[in-house]
């Protein structure tokens, strides 16, 4: 009889005929045992011929330190509603009571990571200097948050309290203040950023950049003329598996891309706006003439003042503040650019609540230099994950905080390999998963779930990081240093044109054109 450790080369070892032998004797675990061969072999062939410049380890993609050394910088925090003390918090501010919250769910359950993190989040050198809102409870919950220096919840000892302002130019005019954060609705992005520009202070400005198509020319025009350090809050700018995604693209891996799909599927009140309204919130806490500002005039409403986002009055809808997310980080991987047309369709279908701006809506944009179309679909009403998809001949890549790749099954690059089996257009030819040191090309059920995510940290050294940590970090280093933040004003300029072109589509009943020569929509 012969051994059973020699294989067909007289090597000792098993072989795969009696490994399938010895699967077939147990059917339901020799059927689980194959697939797992199956995909190891899968893995271990696509990584020799196909992902061989692509990095897939993380081990070296540490989070820099912060150039922290000299001066502190000091902050004015503008509008401190909803974004705002997420602002303050990735910066290293947080009101004490949510400290305390953060704390005693840790303590109740263990995998609640939170307030280790943001305890053990790294020191950027800042102060908070002064703060602005029109709003009372959120001006003294901002100063607060803004004294809170030592990061803590029972025991919380103001410092260094901040200036209250009421008007945001008195902040921008205070010479206490270095540079600013602006978090306030819409209709007032442009605005401030241009004054904040003119008076010399830098600026972290959140999405989206502009309200209208003239004060976006404007905006660059202040910022490029003054050479303050501007920077668009996209923070998926730093989420490690846009940097792979970017890696796939620039080695060929799906071939020439023709197709994108971007959706934003949400179904709560919350994700349609619908906040809620704040008990102390009246005539006398907040001054209503100042959040109109520029805005057509409209008599107190609590429900326009929590739930602008529901009007153009103040709003960019859909395309302004859920397209331009999805829109940028297209723009990081493949550096789109503004597109040359644009088609919108939609409408207020779900939400019969007094809002002018829809509830579900369909761009198409199209860049004719790159021979692709981007397909955005939204809807406030139904919450089925749909994820970004980028289609090329060859292969397409599923991206969100993790990245998954597929060959073709008609793809003219793989068709051999496809022929022989090496690629099987079923399982992924690679699968990246942020905070894995060794990263497999084929993942866990689990590991997939949470890959369709778009989730709000993401992995460096193998520890989970706020994305908007380092996207505040990034622009104090740059401040500090000179250099130009990854989404300075000429992507914020990019992202808003395109956003405005979606919305005029929609709101004219038009395409959509634009003009590159003479840089102008027609």
């Amino acid at each position: 009889m012969s051994d059973n450790t020699e294989n067909n080369n007289g090597r000792s070892g098993i072989s795969r005929r009696d490994i399938l032998k010895g699967m077939a004797t147990v059917p339901v675990l020799g059927a689980f045992a194959y697939a797992f061969y199956r995909k190891r072999k899968h893995t271990r062939q696509i990584r020799n011929s196909i992902l061989e410049n692509i990095n897939l380890s993380t081990d070296d993609n540490e989070v820099p330190v912060a150039n922290s050394q000299g001066k502190k910088i000091r902050l004015g925090l503008i509008g401190f509603g909803i974004r705002g003390p997420q602002i303050a918090k990735a910066a290293g501010f947080l009101h004490p009571e949510n400290v305390e919250s953060m704390k005693k769910g840790a303590e109740a359950n263990s995998a609640d990571s939170r307030y280790q993190e943001f305890i053990n989040q790294e020191d950027l050198n800042v102060e908070v200097t002064a703060v602005c809102d029109i709003f009372t409870v959120y001006a003294k919950k901002a100063q607060e948050t803004g004294a809170n220096i030592e990061r803590k919840g029972e025991g919380f000892k103001p410092q260094q309290i901040p200036v209250i302002y009421n008007d945001y130019r008195e902040l921008i005019a205070d010479s206490n203040v270095d540079a600013v954060i602006i978090a306030t609705p819409d209709h007032w992005h442009a605005h401030m950023a241009i004054e904040a520009a003119r008076a010399g202070k830098h600026i972290y400005c959140e999405k989206p950049m502009s309200w209208s198509v003239e004060e976006t020319y404007q905006l660059r025009k202040t910022i490029k003329e003054t050479g303050v350090v501007f920077q668009l809050g996209h923070q998926g700018r730093q989420t490690e598996a846009y940097n792979k995604a970017r890696e796939v693209i620039d080695n060929n891996i799906i071939g020439s891309v023709n197709l994108i799909e971007v959706t934003t599927n949400r179904n709560t009140p919350n994700g349609a706006w619908v906040y809620p309204i704040h008990p102390e919130a009246n005539p006398g806490t907040i001054d209503w003439p100042k959040f109109i500002g520029q805005a057509p005039w409209h008599k107190f409403s609590l429900e326009r003042f929590f739930r602008w986002r529901c009007w153009w009055d103040y709003s960019t809808g859909l395309s302004g503040d859920l397209l331009t997310h999805e829109y940028d980080a297209m723009n990081q991987i493949l550096g789109l650019g503004i597109p040359d047309k644009a088609v919108s369709s939609g409408g207020i279908y779900h939400f019969k609540d007094g809002r002018t701006v829809p509830d579900v809506l369909h761009t198409v944009f199209e860049y004719d230099a790159y021979d692709l179309a981007m397909v955005y679909s939204a809807t406030l009403a139904n919450s089925k994950s749909r994820g970004k998809v980028i289609m090329g001949h060859d292969g397409y890549m599923e991206v969100g905080n993790s990245l998954t790749v597929y060959a073709d099954r008609d793809s003219t690059r793989y068709r051999d390999k496809l022929k022989k089996g090496i690629i099987d257009p079923s399982l992924p030819i690679l699968s990246y998963v942020q905070g894995k040191k060794n990263i497999d090309a084929v993942t866990s059920a689990t590991e997939q779930y949470f890959a369709g995510r778009g989730l709000l940290y993401t992995y460096r050294g193998g520890k989970r990081v706020d994305t908007t940590h380092l996207h505040i970090k990034e622009w104090l280093d740059c401040i500090r240093t000179g250099e130009t933040p990854s989404c300075n004003i000429d992507r914020g300029f990019d992202e808003a044109i395109t956003a405005h072109m979606g919305t005029m589509a929609y709101r004219e009943g038009r395409r959509v054109l634009w003009d590159h020569e003479n840089e102008k929509i027609v």
